[in-house]
């Protein structure tokens, strides 16, 4: 048995998730040449919904993320920055505003729809983080849109013997996550390990989960996940969490797990919805002027 400690909270795994299997992203650009890696990528939407699209981004070179995200539009899911280092300006239609720092993150609800830009408030330095893209229920797809900076001090953060985690979302070791989301329920946590060090996660047995490891490397069940390696993790019955150990170097992951929504998905670049009919009522929405 598995068990940490924060705060005098014990959290117990009796039987870890094992590795279903490793991706390594894809190379790739968005926005005006950002270059980025996409982890999650669309064939395996269905595999860990309610999760459509990880991008992980990190250089040194300005040139890689000077042209930023200039306007553009999205509608129904939700985005969730988190940055590691850089800063990066976010303006939308619906009049919100925020500057992202390392450290922070910006979690924003497209609903029916919004226009928006994240330019960098920086030209030298590292750029480095994490976005991600969270579905919305078919009910919900046409709400009102909705923003919140979460700064770093508002990231609560847990710690056991040789583990900190910064909760985003959901929670750990008896801490309650920055946000919390009914539907979906995500887990979206910032694991950071010291050499050897174990954490043990509890997670829902039907909820899709990976673990994404960003430094040194980790071992889940007997399965090694490098740097820069998404794991996704089998859905057994019996298997009431994920453990995870770090290597010799010691590691750090994000850990993103929630509840499927188990509805149709039809995207088309930033829209997603739940049928075509829905995409084509987007995009003629959007080029009309209507969309936000």
């Amino acid at each position: 048995m598995d068990t940490t400690r924060s705060s005098g909270t014990a959290t117990e795994v009796k039987s870890s998730r094992r590795v279903e299997r490793l991706v390594t992203g894809q190379a790739t650009s968005d926005g005006a040449g950002v270059k980025l890696v996409r982890v999650l990528t669309q064939p395996l939407q269905r595999r860990l919904d309610p999760f459509l699209m990880l991008d992980a981004f990190g250089t040194d070179n300005p040139g890689d993320y000077i042209g930023g995200f200039p306007d553009h539009p999205h509608r129904g899911f939700e985005t969730v920055t988190y940055m590691l280092d850089g800063r990066m300006r976010h303006r939308d239609s619906a009049g919100h505003e925020g500057l992202l720092v390392p450290g922070s993150v910006q979690w924003m609800t497209a609903g029916r729809g919004v226009i928006h830009s994240e330019m960098p408030e920086q030209e030298e330095g590292r750029m480095e983080g994490f976005q991600l893209w969270l579905n919305l229920p078919a009910k919900d797809k046409m709400c009102a849109p909705w923003y919140r900076d979460i700064t770093p001090e508002e990231i609560p953060e847990a710690s056991a013997p040789g583990a900190m985690v910064r909760v985003i979302a959901g929670q750990a070791l008896g801490v309650a996550g920055a946000m919390q989301r009914e539907s979906t329920a995500p887990t979206y946590l910032d694991v950071h390990l010291e050499p050897g060090a174990r954490f043990a996660q509890p997670l829902p047995e039907v909820h899709n989960a990976f673990v994404y490891v960003y430094r040194g490397t980790l071992a889940i069940d007997g399965t090694e996940v490098p740097r820069q390696r998404m794991a996704i993790l089998a859905n057994e019955a019996g298997r009431d969490g994920v453990v995870l150990q770090a290597g010799a170097e010691g590691a750090r992951a994000i850990l993103v797990a929630g509840q499927p929504l188990n509805e149709p998905i039809a995207q088309y670049g930033p829209f997603v919805m739940n049928t075509n009919e829905e995409i084509f009522k987007a995009v003629e929405d959007f080029r009309s002027g209507a969309l936000a």
